[in-house]
């Protein structure tokens, strides 16, 4: 679950970065991935840039965008990210209601209060966002976006999957095969099992080879000799039609 704060305030944007970190710890298989920004104009070019979050918590007051104007951008493209305004006046609250934030907390944020809008934030979010993988590991069951999965690989009979954030999940020792534990997302067209170990997501290879892919993390992935035609012709297929 990708989560970007943004906050001119650094100390706010610290408070609200260890309320989610405390959320985390305190619900078992939720996975947050957080992004801070002291500038909002900063983070308007990344949505610009169509590099999108799951959730948004804004700070209501900031110059020389306010969070009022990044909501607004974000719902002229079209995007239905959950947002969460914070501030230090409830003279705004309307306007938060214009587009359609999900909460909106008043400064000093207290934990109570905070926690019931992570809780329904995520939960709205999961109307709305894709399929997920679900990972049992020693830690406990992670649902993972599909959109959030690089790539995944057997290693000694446990799953490794490898997210575009660089963190890597390891899962519990496997008891069925490699292919039965990837057959959900090998009906997703973004997903191919280019090796007996390896199944990548088409949406983050950089590179393709005769006898390996690179991905966007610059890792190689081999490509069994068997498999080298279909997985060429199903890149080709993919990106023509993704991108068209």
């Amino acid at each position: 679950m990708k989560i970007v704060i943004c906050d001119d305030s650094l100390q706010d944007l610290s408070d609200i970065e260890k309320l989610l970190l405390a959320y985390q710890d305190c619900h078992q298989g939720i996975y947050l991935d957080i992004e801070k920004f002291s500038d909002a104009s900063q983070l308007s070019r990344k949505i610009q840039e169509n590099k999108l979050a799951d959730i948004y918590i804004l700070d209501m007051i900031m110059a020389p965008r306010t969070g009022i104007d990044i909501g607004r951008q974000l719902r002229n493209l079209g995007n239905e990210s959950a947002i969460i305004y914070i501030t230090v006046s409830d003279d705004f609250a309307l306007e938060a209601y214009d587009v359609h934030a999900v909460r909106y907390l008043l400064k000093p944020v207290i934990q109570e209060k905070a926690f019931e809008a992570f809780h329904y934030a995520i939960a709205y979010t999961k109307t709305k966002t894709d399929a997920t993988y679900m990972l049992k590991t020693r830690e406990g069951l992670f649902s993972i976006p599909y959109s959030k999965i690089e790539y995944i690989e057997n290693s000694s009979r446990t799953l490794r999957v490898h997210m575009t954030d660089g963190k890597i999940l390891n899962s519990i020792f496997i008891r069925g095969s490699f292919d039965e534990e990837i057959a959900g997302l090998a009906n997703d067209q973004q997903f191919f099992q280019v090796h007996k170990s390896f199944m990548v997501n088409l949406k983050h290879v950089q590179q393709l080879s005769r006898n390996h892919i690179v991905m966007e993390s610059g890792a190689f992935i081999p490509i069994s000799q068997k498999r080298t035609s279909e997985t060429r012709n199903r890149y080709l297929s993919f990106i023509s039609e993704y991108y068209s």
